[in-house]
């Protein structure tokens, strides 16, 4: 697994459905080594940090193999790097193949996986497609969030190196299924006690499976 592409960009203000919309999901690929601090990448940002952004969701890893899917879907011969919003553009790493905690070396910084991406309006606001959303969710196709262990800097072509693999193991699509209404208890008890799972996931599945959880760990 390699990092093809950086992509950073500042909230800035547009228009969308009437009404003036403040986001960073505009990123642009950059060249040369950017520095990986604890909440985000250097020269990136996030507009509403309410939802967006913080120490679970620093970086934004996104796999370049989708890109083809987006492309026919969008109708678009070609998209740019970052298209998605990510900050990293991987080749590999697929939602499959990633599990929550699993720790990768990214350039000289480490990165644990926290959580798969679920999409607001915004990406439906990046490419003119309010339906995009949903579409994205219902793909599976989420790329996932990172967190930073160890702050450094990275660039396009530096390796994106499993170190670690997260136990108990739950990858980002079992992870991801939840958020189309699937997942079971037991699914959900093992990502629930996973302690690199994000808190906002936590509280989640916490209210959706509490007692149904608890119930088969004490089994």
């Amino acid at each position: 697994m390699r990092i093809l592409s950086v992509n950073v960009g500042l909230p800035r203000d547009v228009s969308w459905r009437g009404k003036t919309v403040r986001t960073g999901i505009f990123k642009q690929a950059v060249s040369g080594a950017v520095r990986v601090e604890r909440v985000h990448l250097e020269g990136d940002g996030q507009a509403d940090l309410e939802v967006h952004g913080g120490v679970d969701k620093a970086v934004y890893a996104y796999p370049s193999a989708h890109y083809a899917h987006w492309s026919e879907w969008l109708g678009e011969a070609e998209l740019a790097w970052g298209a998605f919003g990510e900050n990293l553009t991987l080749e590999g790493a697929l939602e499959d193949e990633v599990n929550l905690g699993d720790r990768f070396r990214a350039g000289t910084a480490l990165l644990e996986v926290t959580q798969p991406r679920i999409p607001c309006h915004k990406l439906g606001l990046r490419h003119g497609r309010p339906d995009l959303p949903k579409a994205f969710l219902q793909s599976g196709r989420s790329g996932f969030y990172l967190r930073v262990l160890e702050p450094g800097r990275v660039e396009a072509g530096d390796a994106f190196a499993r170190e670690t693999i997260g136990r108990p193991k739950v990858s980002i699509a079992q992870l991801q299924s939840f958020a189309r209404g699937e997942g079971d208890a037991d699914l959900a008890r093992r990502a629930i006690e996973h302690p690199a799972l994000a808190d906002a996931w936590r509280d989640h599945l916490v209210r959706r499976f509490g007692s149904a959880a608890q119930h088969r760990a004490d089994d």
